[in-house]
């Protein structure tokens, strides 16, 4: 597969929200199914999440998951306050779409193709159950929006 991901599949998109019961009530009915459990999305213990290249023991948000298709996945993501790329684009766009994802396999390797193409590694962590991770690409300037790679392991 070309192209600096190694994949064009886009496997998920992520709107960040103010209040994600909320959410995932309208979300819910707009796609006609129940609205699904949220959770934290973990603690630094687990996460230890970066956020511009220094640990971000604080930044946390409350998560919840939408499958619309066989693919495609929508995440809403309520930022808790601390400042982290979630609570960055509440605060300078408010509500909205984030980001798109990706899975990918060799996260290095595919940051450093994207910081070769001019994006920003803005935030990365470990999932909180230890089974992968993500990284925030801000890639506004070109592709107007959040880049997210998602790998498991």
């Amino acid at each position: 597969m070309s192209g600096i991901l190694e994949t064009n599949v886009v496997t998920q998109v992520g709107f960040i929200v103010r209040d994600i019961e909320a959410a995932k009530k309208k979300f819910a009915a707009f796609l006609g199914v129940e609205p699904p459990p949220h959770y934290d999305c973990g603690k630094y213990e687990t996460t230890q999440t970066v956020y511009n290249g220094k640990p971000a023991p604080e930044a946390n948000s409350f998560l919840a998951f939408f499958n619309a298709g066989p693919n495609l996945q929508i995440e809403l993501i309520q930022p808790n306050g601390v400042q982290s790329t979630w609570q960055d684009f509440l605060d300078k766009h408010g509500e909205g779409i984030h980001h798109i994802a990706f899975n990918v396999k060799g996260m290095d390797k595919i940051i450093m193709n994207c910081e070769d193409f001019g994006m920003k590694l803005v935030q990365r962590a470990k999932y909180g159950d230890g089974s992968g991770e993500y990284a925030y690409l801000d890639a506004e300037k070109d592709l107007k929006c959040i880049v997210e790679l998602l790998e498991s392991y």
